[in-house]
């Protein structure tokens, strides 16, 4: 496989606005995040960027960032308009998207999406899961649950269904899943071109899209969930997260 990372980012976040350039112990939350997928070391990284201030930041680290379409609906979309930019010949097959509110991310979580694309040929979309443990948040709406076909013992399994409510029933493991997602680079194409899908508008979960129409999911079971960063809290949170690591 040949990837390349790219992380979509913009600063009109619906939940944080701005939080792209919000600082985190002296540097701006995109330069953590474009530092975990060059640690990761698995191919080029980009930021695609939805306004300029966010490339110029990028720029100035070293990095390489496009800008893409601020009205572009979504982080694939997103990541899809930029990798036609920086690839135009085709020579990476794999696109690793890796989230801009995941500064705390493990290096070792981005390459662990590629596992999954690598074992199956039939396997689309590569992406995240951790194992709920704590009862409030396996009955939380805002902790998605993965339908995950998984035999005891292995760490990846087919996604078969996600959603906010507690899946699957009957004794057994839940997993919560982690929004970041490996797509083959014919999946991508694939995916922006689909509608909006029945289950996906019914849930508010994108990843349905893929599901609805198709589409193979596999999530490798990783141990510790990376913190996304929606609120103030969160970045206070990150903050302290990453001085302890430093």
């Amino acid at each position: 496989m040949r990837p390349i990372v790219i992380i979509p980012t913009r600063l009109g976040s619906t939940r944080l606005p701005g939080k792209a350039l919000m600082d985190i112990n002296g540097r701006p939350m995109i330069a953590h995040v474009w530092r975990r997928g060059v640690e990761a070391d698995i191919g080029p990284v980009v930021v695609a960027c939805g306004d300029q201030q966010i490339v110029d930041v990028v720029r100035d680290l070293g990095g390489q960032a496009v800008l893409t379409d601020a009205t572009l609906p979504s982080g694939s979309d997103r990541a899809h308009a930029a990798l036609g930019l920086v690839d135009p010949d085709e020579r990476h097959d794999v696109v690793v998207v890796l989230q801009g509110d995941l500064p705390t991310i493990d290096p070792t979580a981005i390459q662990a999406t590629l596992a999954p694309l690598d074992r199956d040929a039939q396997c689309a979309i590569a992406t995240l899961a951790t194992e709920i443990e704590d009862p409030l948040e396996l009955q939380a709406p805002q902790v998605v649950k993965i339908a995950l076909a998984i035999r005891p013992g292995e760490t990846t399994g087919r996604a078969v269904y996600f959603s906010r409510m507690v899946i699957p029933a009957g004794a057994g493991k839940h997993y919560h899943h982690i929004g970041m997602y490996t797509y083959r680079r014919e999946a991508l194409a694939r995916y922006i071109s689909l509608p909006r899908g029945v289950l996906e508008q019914r849930e508010n979960l994108e990843q349905l899209r893929a599901i609805e129409f198709g589409m193979r999911i596999d999530a490798v079971v990783i141990q510790t969930e990376p913190l996304g960063v929606d609120t103030v809290a969160d970045l206070e949170r990150a903050k302290v997260l990453l001085t302890t690591r430093s």
